[in-house]
């Protein structure tokens, strides 16, 4: 019987895996204009976090319902029945109705505006789940964060927090591959090693070893120009002092955050923004869907070239995906997050 991942009462402080549960529906019956979709892979991201509170922060997509179909979250699979002009049985599509084993999705505009339209993929170019990744909200999120947010220019030094996460590990190889200098953070030594082996990062330093701002400034002692932020509050208050003049900052999330049970206090020094002409901006993926042929153009290319790395960590099972989702936020896992459906 198909079965749907629902959140069973809204986690305050660090989550656990039994706010959710697993339960029985009846198979989705697909209306004019939409597909029944197996899903064979779904999506794990930090931003589900932010929409597991009773409400989430004004303009931001909205807070899941408690004992309700979390819809919003991505996934990938296989068209079993089609109703929907230009869909076949048989097409691999990506959606925003994850966490669960079909659905029954509209071809439109998804839960997550047009980013998660219904959409058919190439797999001759990648694997199904590497739209999940680097070909997908992930790689977009990074692509545009640095092109177009932070309008990367020649010679800049970049620095990127969570550089071992899904969207910090593909901006931080971006950069590197535009021939840019850049310095990664992350929350454990396995993890520097990774972004400095693998990744192939100029600099990197955990976060956890010492004051940031100080590891900060011996990664690049005449500054940084770009910084790609993850992680927000400590992370967000060293690159304001380390900032050179007319540095960006591109915000992408504030992951230090989520899992607070009262406000967390913001960076005491944003007058450094005044001091040094700083831009501090805030943006999301899905505002810049005009940019996704441009990404997945270039990153494809540099996969087939085998010069992008993406680890992935893969979790078995639509049951455990409340595990993972706990395993993440703990920092447990490397590159993108995924659950294998089936």
């Amino acid at each position: 019987m198909p079965r749907q991942v629902r959140l069973r009462r809204h986690p305050v402080g660090a989550l656990a895996a039994d706010d959710f549960h697993v339960v029985d529906v009846p198979m989705p019956e697909p209306r004019d204009g939409e597909v029944l979709v197996r899903n064979t892979w779904t999506s794990v991201d930090p931003a589900i976090r932010i929409r597991l509170a009773a409400v989430a922060p004004a303009g931001y997509f909205p807070a899941f319902g408690l004992d309700a179909p979390m819809d919003g979250i991505m996934a990938v699979g296989e068209v079993v029945e089609s109703l929907a002009v230009g869909f076949e049985s048989g097409d691999t599509v990506w959606h925003t109705y994850g966490w669960r084993d079909y659905a029954a999705v509209p071809a439109g505009a998804g839960a997550l505006g047009a980013l998660g339209s219904l959409r058919r993929l190439d797999t001759a170019v990648a694997p199904a789940h590497a739209y999940l990744g680097p070909l997908g909200p992930m790689g977009l999120t990074a692509y545009a964060g640095l092109f177009d947010v932070a309008e990367l220019r020649a010679g800049d030094v970049v620095w990127v927090s969570a550089a071992a996460g899904a969207v910090g590990s593909l901006a931080a190889q971006f950069a590197k591959l535009r021939g840019h200098t850049v310095i990664g953070s992350a929350g454990s030594d396995d993890k520097v090693a990774f972004v400095l082996g693998e990744l192939g990062l100029d600099a990197a330093f955990n976060y956890k070893r010492g004051a940031i701002e100080d590891q900060l400034r011996a990664a690049a002692p005449d500054g940084i120009d770009v910084y790609f932020d993850n992680v927000g509050g400590d992370h967000l208050r060293a690159a304001l002092s380390v900032l050179r003049r007319w540095g960006r900052v591109a915000i992408c999330g504030a992951v230090s955050q989520y899992e607070r049970d009262r406000p967390a206090p913001g960076p005491d020094n944003l007058f450094q923004a005044v001091a040094n002409d700083l831009t501090l901006r805030g943006f999301r993926g899905s505002s810049y869907t005009d940019r996704m042929d441009d990404m997945q153009r270039d990153v494809a290319a540099w996969l087939r070239a085998g010069v992008l790395r993406h680890r992935e960590t893969v979790v078995e099972g639509l049951e455990q995906a409340p595990e993972a989702l706990v395993r993440m936020l703990a920092g447990g896992t490397i590159g993108k997050t995924l659950v294998h459906i089936a």
